[in-house]
């Protein structure tokens, strides 16, 4: 019997990024069209996006919390929230949640770890780049993260929540982002992580100066291990 995946969404992009990486790669390990139960419940993004930009954290995660309840009741065994940014509120609720979560920066720093990776760049949401949800987490394994310049944060933001965020791909854009993983290399890491789930339409291991760690697909993977075992 595999386990029932519940997904906190956030984002749309995300959330069916997230949802697409556990049907299609559950499917290479189950059998054609196979994959594990998955449930998945989202909030309006301005619901979030309005309590982020206030700094109401203990909001974002009463959000959270009102969705986890939610899929407890559709019978969801497991939680993961294919969203970088609100996992700043994780904490705030983990204690009172009714399923258990796998941490996005546990799914990163396993596989940064399995390709001897010890210095990561992080690309994401100011919100997400200037708080301790990565540095935390990685200096615990032992691996250190470099945040890019106060500008580049904030252009990189504003592409997120003014384009991607809403599937706009523009073309222009990319080089943007490949500027700021040329600064990340300069300053020494051997690999970006990106930190926003929204990036991976735009960047990836094939046009990227660095190599990539791709959040969203890495949680969908752990989902996947957790819901139907090692392969």
């Amino acid at each position: 019997m595999t386990q029932h995946i519940g997904i906190v969404g956030c984002s749309a992009e995300g959330a069916a990024l997230c949802y697409r990486t556990i049907c299609l790669e559950g499917a290479k390990r189950l059998g054609p069209h196979a994959h594990p139960e998955v449930g998945m419940h989202t909030h309006s993004l301005a619901d979030y996006v309005e309590r982020i930009e206030r700094g109401d954290w203990e909001g974002v995660g009463a959000l959270m919390l009102s969705s986890a309840e939610k899929l407890a009741r559709a019978g969801a065994d497991f939680l993961v929230c294919p969203d970088n940014t609100i996992h700043q509120a994780l904490p705030l609720i983990e204690a009172r949640s009714p399923l258990p979560w796998l941490h996005i920066v546990d799914a990163v720093g396993e596989q940064a770890l399995a390709r001897g990776y010890r210095k990561l760049g992080l690309l994401g949401t100011r919100w997400l780049v200037e708080s301790e949800v990565y540095p935390a987490k990685l200096t615990a394994l032992g691996i250190e993260s470099v945040r890019p310049t106060l500008e580049q944060r904030e252009d990189i933001n504003r592409l997120i929540m003014d384009e991607l965020v809403a599937g706009v791909v523009n073309a222009e854009t990319v080089p943007r982002f490949q500027g700021v993983i040329q600064t990340l290399a300069a300053e020494g890491c051997d690999a970006v992580v990106l930190g926003c789930t929204e990036i991976p339409l735009l960047i990836s291991h094939e046009n990227s100066r660095l190599p990539t760690l791709d959040s969203t697909r890495l949680l969908a993977r752990a989902a996947l291990e957790r819901a139907i075992g090692p392969g």
